[in-house]
């Protein structure tokens, strides 16, 4: 609705003290705000000003001109932008816009003769009109620009973190002392199972067995989604049982985490994680005794999660003494491809290999194997009759069997291929 030429009048009876409106608002009436003070003598000169200057020539234009053009608004958008970039507070941004309003107001209704009250309501509703939009772009642009700049920053510092752990991150780099890891720190290996037997590669068959590649990081626990926010959960619960914010890197369902300090994991750390994301977690726990041999602790630890996962470990908290034997035999070496070899003849029957993985892994206990397969016991002794008849591998001596799990756990991570350590 146009405003009426009394309403005009009055706005124009402002324009003079424009100048003096935006030195007042600057130097002034921001000055009772918190945090203002300690911003610097030229910002408040020179931008703060000169944005309180565009805002009161802005405003008095729109109540002046029958037709004002559309927008103004890029300048405190780009102020905006600016103030998120280097660190003002949105309140105290959106509190400095706000007193700006109540200072053009006080200009107005100090301008306003005796009879010009109607023109003055009508100077307000578009002040109030005004505000709402300029607050919005205000605001709006803020959050967009922090937004950019803090996945920028979490972007950077998960670089960090991944050559760190990784170690290709020069020695002496700033992040060590930033994060106070000058001595003994604690690696996690934390990996979300999948939710379902059979649910793809990496998934666990029957009993717990692992079907896949455990350190290819696939998981059936749902979602990208779902597995993101699982993995802030156990973030969360990680930096709470610790005491201290973790250098943490996940991607895919599987973490690795850096505890600055030399200390013990607790008993129920799986269980706490499991509880907080809802979905079966488990955790390999590797001590570094420096910086320096964070890099090893970590490929140590993402090991002892695919060879505890390869076992048939149920989930939950292992370290390397819970598969001390079969991480060794695990190793790569110049028999490695030979001894992953062994299983070749039975790699079209996968039921002869998940037989032999549930019987490995729960003690040669051939009843216990039936029942976790769903089997006769009769048809476990069939099928690693056959597995033996196919592979030349004697189950029943002590040989016969380290050389089972050997292969299998070559096999598994296809060292037997390439002969090269998979480690994740």
């Amino acid at each position: 609705m146009p405003l009426s030429d009394a309403a005009r009048a009055l706005a124009l009876r402002c324009e003079p003290r424009v100048n003096e409106l935006a030195r007042h608002m600057a130097r002034d009436s921001f000055e009772q705000l918190p945090g203002y003070t300690g911003l610097p003598d030229d910002v408040k000169d020179l931008e703060i000003a000169a944005t309180a200057r565009h805002g009161v020539r802005l405003f008095l234009r729109r109540a002046t001109e029958p037709h004002p053009s559309p927008g103004g608004l890029r300048l405190f958008r780009e102020r905006a932008a600016q103030r998120a970039e280097e660190g003002m507070p949105l309140h105290l941004l959106l509190r400095s816009h706000a007193l700006g309003m109540y200072v053009l107001w006080q200009a107005l209704r100090e301008a306003a003769q005796p009879g010009e009250e109607r023109a003055l309501i009508e100077l307000v509703d578009l002040l109030l009109q005004s505000h709402h939009s300029l607050v919005g772009a205000v605001a709006e642009t803020y959050m967009d620009e922090r937004s950019a700049l803090e996945a920028e920053q979490q972007e950077q510092r998960r670089s960090l973190v991944r050559g760190f752990l990784d170690g290709t991150l020069e020695p002496g780099h700033s992040l060590s002392a930033q994060l106070g890891l000058d001595g003994p720190a604690l690696v996690l290996a934390v990996v979300l199972e999948p939710s379902e037997p059979g649910a793809g590669p990496g998934s666990t068959g029957p009993g717990g067995a692992d079907t896949g590649n455990a350190g290819s990081g696939r998981s059936g626990t749902g979602s990208p989604v779902t597995v993101r926010r699982r993995m802030r959960r156990i973030q969360t619960v990680l930096d709470q049982t610790f005491g201290t914010e973790l250098l943490f890197l996940f991607d895919a369902g599987a973490g690795r985490a850096v505890v600055p300090q030399e200390c013990e994991p607790p008993g129920d750390l799986a269980r706490r994680l499991t509880r907080a994301c809802g979905a079966d977690v488990r955790v390999a726990a590797v001590p570094a005794e420096a910086p320096g041999a964070v890099p090893e602790a970590s490929r140590t630890a993402v090991e002892i999660i695919r060879v505890a996962r390869a076992c048939g470990l149920s989930p939950g908290l292992h370290g390397l003494d819970d598969v001390l034997l079969e991480f060794q035999l695990s190793r790569p070496g110049p028999g490695s491809r030979r001894i992953a070899a062994l299983l070749d003849p039975a790699a079209a029957r996968p039921e002869l290999l998940r037989t032999l993985r549930t019987h490995l892994a729960h003690q040669q206990d051939r009843r216990l194997t039936a029942a976790l397969l769903g089997l006769h016991p009769n048809t476990v002794d069939n099928r690693l009759a056959r597995l033996a008849e196919l592979t030349g591998l004697d189950l029943v001596s002590p040989r016969g069997t380290a050389l089972a799990i050997a292969a299998l756990l070559l096999h598994d991570s296809g060292h037997g291929n390439d002969g090269t350590h998979g480690a994740g």
